[in-house]
């Protein structure tokens, strides 16, 4: 356990040692010392589950493959395989050259979410879920007699020790606590495997100098470089701006958020909280590159997408699709993420708001026409469909050329397919050009989505 922002107090031996311990108790705690959030982030959650469920891989690098080939990436790490630099995304060829005893282990997704339900039994025999962010992720609202840092600190314990004795010995987790949910998911990450952080307001200024600007959630690669050329190197050079500077920064609101954030503020999102997009995609094994057997996977793609974005209560303004062709190596192409030469071609439609599975394969149907013809792309290697500007439920527009009842007939229509579906399969109600791809795309589970079995 670890409270900033003294790096000595970082420690799991002595989790009290670098607290105020002035106060006359934990109820005289002053308000400035109150958490709001507590947030649960399982370390290396698809190998964890893996080495929980096959005990001979416990104690081994472990790397979490969606296919065996060498060509495709690493989904997951033990942390075994870690220190030895292999990481999400990893070719699986340099992998294996990074860590010769490297034992791959393909993705078994129903069991990842099956975990993931009985962790999140397990944190809510402690204190409700307030929301699960991915499928290792999930974010808890502390209220009352839990906020005071100790009570919080505890709380943590308490979560941490029920995940272990409920779910298994290896499914360790980090726990972060801080008055908004944003700081607390920064906390989790501060100290793994196994963590336990605390961010109150009084020592946050410290603790947050500490970071670098990929340590926020939310600054990636691109956004770093962004903010480097505006002279911003240092999260003290980050914090140093004022709101509408930090907001000109991001050229959205959310620059304002995070200065908010940043300051501890906690408020709530739940009016815009919702996905602002989904996708799926696959890499089309040799077999499958074909335009025919391309189109049904891209069917099949989109048919997994329309069933969430329902399941979400979400409208979709817009449809995308993405090809990659596979060309001779001897061509001058990019080289994709695996290794093979490619050309790529994207396109999108505007829709009105839909969430039904006519409109949307009619959408896809025009996309796929518009590819690109030719010898040099009658080789599809990557199939992505994606739901852009997705509207909430309270917000949808009715269509003005559809009656409300024409649209709550669909909808009920659509309702029994989808409980149908979920419950006997994905194919159980499905159209007849998806025959050719029932085997492939399987079910992947990316990290940031919240976890169902299409």
């Amino acid at each position: 356990m670890a409270v900033f922002p003294n790096p000595a107090a970082i420690s799991t031996e002595s989790p009290l040692k670098c607290l105020n311990t002035n106060t006359k108790s934990e109820r005289d705690a002053p308000e400035i010392t109150a958490l709001n959030w507590l947030f649960v982030d399982l370390n290396s959650y698809f190998a964890s589950v893996e080495q929980e469920v096959r005990p001979e891989l416990r104690g081994r690098p472990v790397g979490i493959v969606p296919m065996m080939a060498d060509s495709t990436c690493c989904i997951a790490a033990s942390y075994e395989a870690k220190a030895f630099g292999v990481k999400t995304g990893t070719i699986v060829a340099d992998a294996k050259r990074m860590c010769p005893d490297l034992v791959l282990v393909e993705a078994r997704h129903e069991i990842y979410v099956d975990y993931h339900h009985r962790i999140v039994e397990a944190v809510e025999s402690c204190l409700p879920v307030t929301a699960v962010l991915s499928i290792d992720e999930m974010a808890c609202r502390l209220m009352g007699r839990e906020r005071p840092l100790l009570s919080a600190i505890e709380m943590g314990r308490r979560v941490k020790a029920r995940i272990l004795e409920s779910v298994g010995p290896m499914m360790r987790g980090s726990v972060g606590l801080a008055t908004n949910r944003y700081l607390a998911k920064v906390a989790s990450n501060m100290e793994k495997p196994d963590g336990l952080v605390a961010l109150p307001l009084d020592i946050l200024p410290g603790a947050l100098r500490q970071l670098t600007l990929r340590d926020l959630p939310g600054i990636g690669a691109r956004m770093e470089k962004r903010l480097n050329e505006r002279g911003i190197h240092t999260m003290e050079a980050l914090l140093a701006l004022d709101c509408d500077q930090t907001g000109e920064l991001w050229g959205s609101v959310w620059g304002e958020r995070l200065w908010h954030w940043l300051k501890g503020e906690d408020f709530d999102m739940a009016e815009t909280e919702h996905l602002k997009s989904l996708s799926h995609q696959h890499v089309l094994a040799p077999e499958m590159r074909t335009p025919e057997k391309a189109w049904a996977v891209a069917h099949k793609l989109l048919h997994k997408a329309a069933m969430r974005l329902r399941s979400e209560g979400l409208w979709t303004s817009s449809i995308g699709l993405a090809v990659g062709f596979a060309v001779p190596r001897g061509e001058n192409s990019p080289v994709s993420r695996f290794g093979a030469p490619t050309r790529g071609w994207k396109g999108e439609l505007r829709l009105s708001e839909c969430q039904d599975n006519r409109t949307l394969i009619a959408a896809l149907s025009r996309l796929w026409s518009s590819r690109p013809a030719g010898q040099e792309f009658d080789h599809p290697y990557f199939i992505g469909v994606h739901l852009n500007g997705l509207v909430p439920d309270h917000l949808h527009t009715l269509n003005l050329f559809d009656g409300l009842e024409d649209e709550q007939s669909r909808a009920r229509l659509l309702a029994a397919m989808d409980a149908l579906n979920n419950k006997y399969g994905l194919s159980t109600l499905a159209p007849a050009t998806m025959l050719t791809a029932f085997k492939a795309a399987p079910t992947r589970i990316a990290f940031h989505s919240i976890p169902e079995l299409f």
